[in-house]
């Protein structure tokens, strides 16, 4: 990544309003239904939570508030992503919950909130919805040594996250560290013929999908329409017929690689100025 790109990222990240989050992750007495319960991610994932997006803690605050007759989370997913490990915290919530989750995409799952989605016992995909997966990314200071471990950690973030997929899919998450370092888009149908996701509704969108507004310049293709087409990874592994790592119902009882890009033989400048600037604005953090 060039570094003018992941200064912008930073300032993206770290530049939003407070009523760029007026819908939280909480549950209103209203989307309960029975013993279904609704949860809405319609922001990033954030560690910092409040307004800058929804944090593990808020996350896991809501699953908390439920009532213990709940059986059924159905987590509408329109979110850009954020952060790796509050995300991973999130999905662990999750699956440490008695309930059963179905994960709905009404508008986008990419980044962090892809693993999120694709981590549920059901995934669905709402018409014209979009997921993107992409290797992690993160801020480093330091020498040579230091910036080696920090490699060799994000190397490592990225395979636990392929992982995720891999289960979910049925493939070697080999296959996946590829489509990831390409930084995919997929279309609705693509997600479910990918095994990222395991059909797309009939229904339409949820009409609150379209108020939430995501920055989708901090990555590479903003949207499915701006990138190539996912690479065929059944060529690769067989799909399985079968979910892997997907809990039993009583939760509580219990492709090739892509060839490498060539270099940039004349990339931007670095703009220390506005590092600089970025790096004191922001607290050390990794994101996917």
């Amino acid at each position: 990544m060039n570094p003018n790109r992941f200064t912008a990222r930073l300032a993206a990240m770290r530049t939003r309003t407070a009523d760029a989050a007026s819908v939280r992750a909480e549950v209103p007495g209203s989307a309960l239904e029975g013993t279904t319960a609704v949860i809405r991610l319609y922001d990033p994932v954030d560690s910092y939570g409040e307004f800058w997006g929804v944090s593990a803690k808020e996350f896991a605050q809501a699953l908390d508030d439920l009532p213990s007759n709940i059986d059924e989370i159905r987590l509408h997913i329109n979110s850009p992503g954020g952060d790796v490990f509050d995300a991973i915290a999130i999905v662990n919530a999750l699956r440490a919950h008695r309930a059963r989750v179905v994960a709905v995409i009404d508008g986008l799952a990419a980044s962090a909130a892809s693993f999120i989605a694709a981590s549920a016992d059901e995934t669905i995909m709402a018409p014209n919805s979009e997921l993107m997966i992409h290797d992690a990314w993160g801020l480093c200071v330091g020498n040579a040594a230091e910036m080696k471990q920090m490699a060799e950690m994000l190397d490592h973030i990225s395979d636990n996250i392929a992982s995720i997929y891999a289960a979910k899919a049925g493939t070697e998450p080999a296959a996946w560290r590829d489509a990831m370092a390409a930084e995919t888009w997929y279309s609705a149908e693509e997600a479910v013929a990918a095994g990222l996701a395991d059909s797309v509704s009939k229904a339409e969108p949820d009409e609150d999908a379209a108020k939430a507004r995501h920055d989708l310049s901090i990555f590479t293709y903003a949207g499915r329409s701006a990138a190539p087409a996912p690479q065929d990874l059944g060529a690769q592994q067989p799909a399985a017929t079968v979910n892997p790592a997907a809990p039993a119902p009583e939760k509580g009882e219990s492709a090739a690689a892509a060839p490498a890009a060539a270099a940039d033989p004349s990339p931007p400048a670095l703009d220390v100025v506005a590092m600089a600037k970025a790096i004191a604005a922001a607290a050390p953090l990794l994101v996917d």
